[in-house]
């Protein structure tokens, strides 16, 4: 079992309880994997803030909006750090011709971005919102892309003031203050990322991410897509860094909850061993690139970090096929079984994790004992546990802060609850512990890829099932709805689904870790050097084709 228990939960009230005492709450509804009530739109900042501070919701995980018939909705997908499997969803509809609910940032802060990409894409209004504006396209849009009403023909004009000259005015706070641009186009971005710094001096005093650059329309073409064939693909593209597997680890999960798909234990370690070795590329290149970002060092850590990624792509090309877009999983399994010779391939991958821990130390001596390096991290980019809270940071950036949380151990799936292994986590809260973090994941991984591999080798013959047995089209029952998530290389890797009774999704909506930890980045950057900023934007390991979609 995990080796990592959680201790001293504090005791909160049932939510039933709770909502009991609201004037808000007019309905309850039933989803796949929680509850459901449905709140007037009027109602939504008690509602949620009742949740949050009487019944423990302190995570918001996800901002769903959806089109129906006769009306719009917004789900709120509640969680508890302390415990996922607590969760609860909050839907919020709306009338079709006048879509305006009240907003949730007031009590959820990561609810300003969601709530500004429902608006962008889907045109609902949200009364007291701090910035209502669009996040993905550009201000001068005209319509709303997903409603079912949109011209997707229509012609669409970006002004002159969409291209004026972002230092035109660079007196933006008084006069000491300037506007600086860091990208789109920029080494430190790690992708197609804008951010706009106003700056006193050398101290930033204001950080606005800019984002939606590469924004593809990953979640419609998902719709389009039928569940048992066509969707699996995309996930690999959300995140071309590593996590590709992780991905689609998301998406399986999701689907096989909303057809009620079970999958054979043979094919869960598998998957298990294939996804932390994904959690390892994409911990290499964060690790390797951080070193270049911060001290510059290309030629000794950058290096080491491509060389040892190429070593797990030549073993995940030999499991799956592929080097960059694995493709690897299947609905109730994975493709294939273990490449032959089979004992060749499981020598191979012990080969490489004999090799890890002598590596791991000299990435230890080049970084986290570098002494440019910790002044360069250590104090900086401070980000308080409860601050990440309310942005709903998961992952690697949210343990830095100490948040004890990985729902690999408290909503286990795959093999993970049978394995040993330990939940990292760093106190710091700065650009140095996130990095610390990495670094000591990578050492779980391996622990856990090579618990993997004694299970594979002892594996009776005739049990090696790949596959349970699904149907070829499939038909999920009209208006079910999910939402699940795994424990992703940057951090909780949510996928809501809707059916409506046909072979394709009616939503499908991906909850990116990267977008809410992107949010936090002003908290983490204002009072700081702009020298700082740099190493605290790395210290995020956004990727943004999770970000953008």
């Amino acid at each position: 079992m995990c080796a990592v228990q959680r201790t001293g939960r504090e005791r909160r009230a049932d939510w039933e309880t709770v909502v009991g005492d609201l004037d808000g709450v007019i309905d309850r509804e039933t989803h796949e994997n929680a509850p459901g009530i449905v709140v007037r739109a009027d109602a939504v900042a008690a509602v949620l803030e009742a949740l949050r501070d009487r019944a423990g919701f302190d995570h918001c995980a996800c901002v769903t909006g959806q089109e129906y018939d006769d009306r719009f909705e917004t789900i709120y997908h509640l969680r508890r750090y302390d415990e996922p499997t607590r969760e609860l969803s909050v839907v919020v509809p709306t009338s079709a011709e006048n879509p305006v609910s009240q907003s949730g940032a007031s009590v959820y802060e990561t609810a300003d971005w969601h709530e500004r990409e429902i608006y962008d894409l889907l045109g609902i209004e949200y009364e007291g919102h701090p910035d209502l504006r669009r996040i993905l396209l550009p201000e001068t849009w005209q319509g709303h892309p997903l409603r079912e009403e949109y011209d997707q023909t229509q012609s669409q004009v970006v002004t002159h003031r969409e291209n004026v000259n972002p230092i035109a005015d660079d007196h933006q706070q008084g006069p000491d203050t300037m506007l600086l641009n860091i990208g789109p186009h920029h080494p430190a971005t790690h992708g197609v990322l804008h951010v706009q710094l106003t700056l006193d001096g050398e101290t930033v005093v204001d950080a606005e991410p800019d984002i939606g650059y590469i924004h593809r329309c990953e979640e419609q073409m998902c719709e389009q897509g039928t569940y048992r064939h066509q969707i699996m693909p995309y996930p690999d593209r959300w995140d071309w860094g590593g996590g590709g597997l992780l991905n689609e680890w998301a998406y399986a999960r999701s689907a096989e909850d909303l057809a009620d798909i079970d999958v054979p234990e043979y094919a869960q370690i598998l998957r298990t061993m294939s996804a932390e070795l994904s959690r390892m590329l994409s911990h290499f290149l964060a690790v390797g690139a951080y070193a270049l970002d911060v001290i510059g060092d290309f030629t000794a850590t950058f290096m080491y970090a491509i060389e040892d990624r190429e070593r797990i792509q030549s073993l995940l090309e030999d499991l799956t096929g592929q080097r960059l877009m694995f493709n690897y999983f299947r609905l109730g399994g994975v493709a294939w079984d273990l490449p032959q010779p089979r004992d060749a391939f499981l020598e191979s991958v012990r080969e490489f994790l004999a090799y890890l821990p002598d590596r791991l130390a000299e990435y230890h001596d080049l970084l986290s004992a570098n002494e440019i390096l910790q002044l360069r991290t250590l104090d900086t980019g401070h980000l308080d546990p409860n601050v990440a809270k309310s942005y709903g940071v998961t992952g690697p950036v949210a343990r830095g802060s100490g948040i004890d949380y990985d729902l690999r151990r408290d909503d286990p799936y795959g093999y993970y609850d049978e394995l040993d292994w330990s939940v990292v986590t760093e106190d710091g809260c700065d650009n140095y512990a996130r990095l610390l973090v990495r670094m000591r994941e990578l050492e779980e991984s391996a622990r856990i890829v090579e618990q993997c591999l004694d299970l594979l080798a002892d594996w009776p013959d005739d049990d090696r099932a790949i596959q349970s047995n699904v149907p070829r089209t499939l038909r999920p029952e009209r208006d079910a709805e999910t939402y699940q998530a795994v424990e992703a290389a940057k951090g909780e890797l949510g996928i809501y689904i809707r059916s409506d009774g046909t072979d394709s999704p009616a939503r499908f909506k991906i909850r990116g870790p990267s977008f809410s930890n992107l949010q936090a980045l002003p908290e983490m950057a204002t009072g700081e050097y702009i020298a700082d900023f740099i190493a605290t934007l790395g210290s995020l390991d956004t990727i943004m084709g999770e970000v953008d979609r």
